[in-house]
């Protein structure tokens, strides 16, 4: 036992973590980016170097673990680490660039002292992108570093408030920005909100009716002008590089003239149909828990795009009486129905569109079984051939986001719906709740984080729309559609008389 124990030990003292390590590979790095960012161009002692180093690298600890605590799984998303570092160093080498063209073109009209350009330089743009690209928490804690860093820049506090006050501006302009216009409306906010900063600051300087108050909001003013058009060249790229999707681009995708849902519409209108609804119930679902509902909706438009390759093998394509899985063994039906996320996911893929969708479509149905085949293939087995659930269940994997959760929810809970010949509301909310139940019990909601308050949520919601579609209607006089003659059309009612 004795001899057993001291391997471990020396195993264990010489292990490290190697994730670890390379988040503080990252850290370093950035910091140092940043840092050489700041004192480009200044002669500065090293002690002084080393100074602004440290502070650099405590700002970014405190920007990661501010991360940790809001955004816990990004401990393990190396690529949304590297996206902030990028758009932080990114920022303020751009803002560096352009203040240098700014001095140069102002020393050579020599009308005006340079270093009162520095408030046209565009340190809003790295807010605002993050804000689309991340959340609106990341863009404030991400322009509060920035601000700091400025400040550290210029060794100036008033620089560091107004870069505080355009930032903010800046990111809460495109909350919720459904188009492309959007970002210069933000930027016209960024220009009035910096003119007016710029103009406090020349108040408490002292300088409020000099020359310098007009170059300074001048300068402020044109500060809007340079984030909007920054941040329009530089979001496709990132959205690109990082394989991220914005509200702007998703909102192209609900387009229902796209080439997909144009294929989805001709090939299998059932299942146009039927994603439409999905699309309604997971986005009015998504609002009430809290969650992206354009994600949710854009997601279940395309969640069964698989389904153009065999259409009429689905049930809500099927024109005729006689099903095209009469003649197929189970299993060979099964193997139909599991391809359409198989054919979903690469159709999405070859259509570029964003790996969030994807991911979606390929845990729409999470592990869930395809109880009507494995029933059918439990009764026709023999003793030769052994029937398991694994054998009928959808590869996965299960939903990890809530909005996936939304979409396969909303999806069973639709698909059940058209069975129902008694569409009450208390028949409905009883589908409603027996068939999210089993979700739950077979363990499809585990990885998503949705609390009990969010299912009672979606239920109540899930039950109000549905029973809002199946509402009843009058019967039109002069149409007999349930009549057993032939003229199912009988001639209008007449008018009746007031004499």
């Amino acid at each position: 036992m004795k001899n057993g124990k001291f391997p471990d030990q020396k195993k264990q003292f010489f292990s490290f973590d190697k994730n670890l390590l390379l988040k503080i590979s990252l850290l370093i790095a950035f910091a140092a980016v940043l840092n050489i960012s700041l004192v480009w161009g200044q002669a500065i002692p090293i002690a002084a170097i080393a100074g602004s180093f440290l502070i650099t690298a405590l700002l970014l600890l405190i920007l990661y673990k501010d991360f940790i605590r809001y955004k816990p799984q990004i401990k393990q998303d190396y690529k949304l680490l590297i996206l902030i570092g990028t758009l932080l160093s990114g920022n303020l080498i751009i803002g560096r660039a352009i203040f240098y063209i700014l001095e140069g073109f102002t020393k050579v009209v020599s009308v005006v002292d340079p270093a009162l350009t520095i408030y046209a330089v565009p340190l809003a743009t790295g807010a605002v992108l993050t804000a689309l690209l991340i959340d609106i928490h990341t863009a404030i804690v991400f322009t509060v570093i920035t601000s700091l860093l400025a400040g550290l820049w210029l060794n100036n506090p008033l620089f560091s408030i107004f870069v505080f006050a355009s930032g903010l501006t800046g990111a809460f302009g495109v909350i919720r920005c459904k188009k492309r216009s959007a970002i210069w409306r933000a930027g016209f906010y960024v220009s009035v909100v910096s003119f007016f900063t710029a103009l406090v600051i020349s108040l408490f300087r002292e300088h409020f009716f000099a020359l310098e108050t007009f170059v300074i909001t001048s300068s402020a003013f044109f500060n809007g002008i340079i984030v909007a058009t920054l941040v329009s060249a530089l979001l496709p790229v990132f959205e690109y590089l990082f394989k991220l999707s914005t509200d702007i681009s998703l909102l192209e995708l609900l387009d229902l003239n796209q080439p997909l849902m144009r294929e989805l519409l001709v090939e299998a209108p059932g299942t146009y149909h039927h994603s439409i609804i999905v699309g309604n119930l997971a986005e009015t679902a998504a609002e009430a828990v809290g969650v992206n509902p354009l994600l949710a909706r854009v997601s279940a438009y395309y969640h069964d795009i698989g389904k153009v390759k065999m259409p009429e093998y689905f049930v809500e394509n099927q024109v005729n009486s006689v099903s095209k899985h009469e003649k197929l063994t189970p299993r060979m039906s099964s193997l139909i129905l599991l391809s359409h996320v198989k054919e979903g996911a690469e159709l999405a893929k070859k259509h570029k569109l964003p790996q969030a969708v994807i991911d979606i479509i390929q845990q729409h149905h999470g592990t869930s079984i395809q109880t009507f085949f494995y029933q059918k293939a439990k009764e026709q087995h023999d003793i030769d051939t052994p029937v398991t659930e694994e054998d009928f269940r959808y590869p996965g994997p299960k939903p990890q986001t809530r909005v996936a959760a939304l979409v396969l929810m909303a999806d069973a809970v639709e698909a059940a719906s058209r069975v129902l010949t008694d569409t009450t509301p208390s028949r409905v909310a009883m589908l409603v709740d027996r068939i999210i139940n089993h979700c739950f019990i077979d363990g499809q909601l585990d990885n998503c984080e949705l609390t009990f308050k969010d299912i009672r949520e979606i239920k109540t919601h899930f039950v109000y729309l549905l029973s809002s579609m199946y509402h009843k209607r009058i019967n039109y006089p002069g149409f007999e559609f349930e009549s057993d003659n032939e003229n199912t059309f009988t001639k209008p009612a007449k008018a009746p008389s007031h004499k």
